[in-house]
């Protein structure tokens, strides 16, 4: 699978507004941790790769007394977590942050990051973010807010093979400035890079 998206940094109160007015459809809310692994036979920031272990559940509500995932609340709900291992390829596309990406869901994310530090990989960080998902245009936009960066704008979908890209992403970038926003401000490194930028 080949991954087309682009993201910038954009205020989500204005956004939000913008998918109202294009009667974009609302999908979910979730919380994220995503822990990014080096590997100990290459440099994963030369080389532009990525692996982690992300977990993933509905953000508890303020006054519905959720209690974190996989923990019995009140009234006998559980709250299920899921656990996903991912790996991304380089980036493939000069004007987007396309690349080819792996993603499979794991039973257990404490086995997972076991078998990971057995094999000699390495935590380098974790990434924690709110996400609220949205569908306009066939695409997937995302209004991430994620702790120690901000607000952050992601409009993405699959492409079939590598010929597809371009209009892919021209199609995103049409996306963008339905919500008011400007494709030439798009932001190609990750998430993680921009934490470890802000820690150096």
């Amino acid at each position: 699978m080949i991954e087309v998206e682009v993201k910038l940094r954009a205020a989500h109160e204005a956004v939000r507004a913008a998918l109202e007015a294009a009667d974009a459809e609302s999908k979910k809310r979730l919380t994220q941790v995503d822990t990014y692994y080096d590997a100990p036979h290459r440099d994963f920031a030369e080389t532009d790769e990525a692996l982690r272990v992300r977990r993933e559940r509905n953000p508890p509500s303020s006054d519905s007394g959720a209690e974190p995932a996989g923990s019995d609340a009140p009234g006998g709900h559980r709250f299920e977590e899921t656990v996903k291992v991912t790996y991304k390829g380089p980036l493939i596309d000069a004007e987007s942050k396309t690349r080819a990406e792996h993603e499979t869901a794991v039973a257990d994310g404490d086995a997972a990051a076991a078998i990971f530090d057995g094999l000699g990989f390495e935590q380098a960080a974790v990434v924690e973010k709110e996400r609220e998902y949205f569908v306009l245009d066939g695409y997937t936009v995302t209004l991430d807010r994620v702790d120690g960066l901000g607000e952050f704008v992601e409009v993405e979908a699959e492409a079939s093979e590598s010929a597809d890209v371009e209009s892919v992403r021209d199609g995103a970038f049409e996306v963008l400035r339905r919500l008011g926003l400007d494709p030439d401000e798009q932001i190609r490194t990750s998430y993680l890079g921009l934490l470890l930028e802000d820690a150096e």
